[in-house]
């Protein structure tokens, strides 16, 4: 009798667990099913696959001075002919190289040489002849190019929201003085290239850039420099 009564106990502890084992594999099936019937859920998983996948890898772009365009504005403060008359200072040779960290925009980075023998004026206001003088005394006089062969920038903070409202904070060296600025920059993307614009100012007197010659007076600007610039960048494989 007491082993019908152990045996008995023991078949319905056995039905007992078997029951409850298949409650919770019933339950999870369940849960199963449900998730992948939410359309929220199995949304959210497919955009969380596609995130892995489809995230923006860092890229470097080689700085392409033969389809850019990069100016500084002085507007002129002198006597003679030239009086009232801005200058459009070009230059023409330049490199440098952009990296650009779409997941982390303080991960970018900016640096550009440009040629100081290479800039000239453009303005069409001048005739060639008044030209030629003008960038006599600019090489000869205001920018020294044998002495200071590069303007240099060397981005030390890259700050925004969006590669559309870019701040980029550096070092620029110029006539051989260094002082930190910020360029407000706008990036647009198309296939492997990169296009930069925007336009930044500075004040000569910071940088002791001459206003004035002792020839004829022609490069005498006032105090701000305003630059522009249109730059486009190829993706390079390093």
């Amino acid at each position: 009798m007491k082993s019908f009564k152990l045996m008995a106990a023991v078949l319905s502890m056995s039905l007992a667990i078997f029951a409850l084992g298949y409650g919770l594999a019933a339950s999870g099936r369940s849960r199963v099913a449900d998730r992948m019937n939410d359309p929220h859920a199995t949304g959210e998983s497919a955009r969380d696959r596609r995130d892995e996948i489809a995230a923006p890898a860092i890229s470097n772009y080689r700085l392409d001075a033969s389809q850019s365009k990069f100016v500084a504005h002085a507007f002129a403060g002198g006597l003679f002919w030239f009086k009232g008359h801005e200058h459009l200072v070009a230059v023409r040779e330049f490199t440098g190289e952009a990296r650009l960290d779409p997941g982390s925009l303080t991960g970018s980075s900016l640096e550009l040489d440009a040629k100081t023998s290479s800039m000239e004026e453009t303005s069409s206001v001048f005739t060639d002849a008044q030209k030629k003088i003008i960038n006599k005394e600019l090489h000869d006089i205001v920018l020294l190019p044998d002495q200071y062969p590069d303007i240099v920038f060397r981005s030390t903070n890259v700050m925004g929201n969006s590669i559309d409202n870019l701040k980029i904070a550096g070092d620029l060296t110029l006539n051989g003085v260094t002082r930190p600025i910020t360029i407000p920059t706008k990036l647009t993307l198309t296939g492997d290239d990169l296009r930069a614009q925007g336009e930044f100012s500075i004040d000569r007197s910071d940088f002791k850039v001459k206003a004035t010659s002792a020839f004829h007076g022609l490069v005498r600007v006032r105090d701000k420099l305003t630059f522009s610039f249109d730059i486009v960048g190829h993706r390079s494989s390093s």
